[in-house]
């Protein structure tokens, strides 16, 4: 099947990407102003731990770390062996955490087990996003948080197109080895196969969450973790913060 084929090239991708991901801009999270900035929204909209959490697509356990740090009893999922090796490692020995091995679309995972959900840069990448909707609907317990970081990766957004045109002319000059995100040529053919692959929006997005159950579905910025990031980032990097759109996404289990 066309969606088993592109999964399967989806892991293998990402898998390769485990070796280098930490040292790729907009993965790692520094600690300090960086780190504090993601884990505000956590703060604000997740339920009080010691809650049950799924992290899911947690990948090297950057997300894993700040939902650690604020108390929570954490499951972090993600289908990507290499990637859950790195993560075990950077996280071993830590109390109130389980790695499991499973595609976020299809958890496998029980009815009403979790208080919420967190995933970054999850969405995009779906290749069965309403079937994922109504599992994390499933998982969650009444009352339960949904909590996503993400954006529209498919281009530039109209104040990021100046950006844009720097960080192309900058990296035909000095192109930069530890980066390999959404300019690669890789990640663009696998995006073009992608439910998501023309732009992902808070406004594609809501109606389908609203479909699969969810309420009180709202968008909260993401500027603040933009300009966190360029308090404690190189000029390439800083501008890589402004070209595309992200967004902070919340919704409720009724």
């Amino acid at each position: 099947m066309r969606n088993h084929d592109l999964t399967e090239e989806i892991r293998d991708y990402w898998s390769k990407r485990s070796e280098s991901f930490d040292l790729a801009f907009g993965h790692r999270i520094q600690p300090g102003a960086e780190a504090a900035a993601w884990a505000e929204p956590m703060r604000r909209h997740l339920p009080a731990a010691p809650a049950k959490v799924l992290e899911l697509a947690c990948g090297t356990g950057e997300v894993t770390q700040l939902l650690l740090d604020l108390g929570y009893q954490l499951t972090a999922l993600d289908f990507s062996a290499a990637m859950l090796a790195r993560a075990r490692r950077k996280h071993a020995g830590r109390p109130g955490l389980r790695f499991l091995e499973a595609d976020a679309q299809a958890t496998m995972e029980p009815a009403g087990q979790y208080d919420a959900v967190v995933c970054r840069h999850l969405v995009w990448t779906l290749t069965r996003p309403e079937q994922a909707f109504a599992d994390w609907m499933r998982i969650l317990r009444p009352g339960g948080i949904l909590l996503v970081y993400d954006g529209d990766w498919s281009g530039p957004r109209p104040s990021g197109r100046l950006a844009a045109r720097l960080l192309s002319w900058w990296d035909r000059l000095a192109p930069d080895p530890d980066y390999d995100g959404a300019l690669s040529g890789r990640h663009a053919a696998i995006m073009q196969k992608l439910p998501f692959g023309a732009g992902l929006t808070f406004e594609k997005l809501a109606p389908l969450l609203h479909s699969a159950g969810f309420t009180d579905i709202r968008c909260h910025d993401h500027e603040p973790i933009a300009r966190a990031q360029r308090r404690v980032t190189g000029l390439r990097n800083r501008l890589r913060t402004r070209v595309y759109q992200r967004f902070i996404l919340t919704a409720r289990k009724p």
